[in-house]
């Protein structure tokens, strides 16, 4: 009898936010809409700070526009409280929250 081979086990990395299931998000970052500033520019912070398509920012800024908020990231609440932190200093008014 031949010993058995270990089973293999692929590397797991830490998901995306998108991918962690909605019950897991314990905090939500909140950009409220504000008569200051201009959509474009809107668009252009969630494109720098969050690294996100052209279309995807321009959608969270349009639900901005109409809705008069979106959520723009989620996760742990250091992370959002620094992602608030960081839009803060681009001029847009965002809380953090429970998801």
């Amino acid at each position: 009898m031949g010993g058995m081979a270990a089973p293999q086990v692929a590397p797991v990395d830490a998901p995306d936010t998108e991918d962690v299931p909605v019950a897991d998000r314990a905090w939500v970052t909140i950009v409220w809409d504000d008569p200051v500033n201009l959509m474009s520019y809107v668009t252009w912070v969630f494109q720098k700070l969050f690294g996100y398509s052209h279309e995807k920012a321009e959608k969270l800024m349009l639900d901005v526009h109409h809705k008069g908020k979106a959520v723009v990231s989620s996760g742990a609440r250091e992370r959002m409280e620094h992602d608030a932190s960081q839009l803060h200093a681009y001029g847009l008014w965002a809380t953090v929250d429970r998801a």
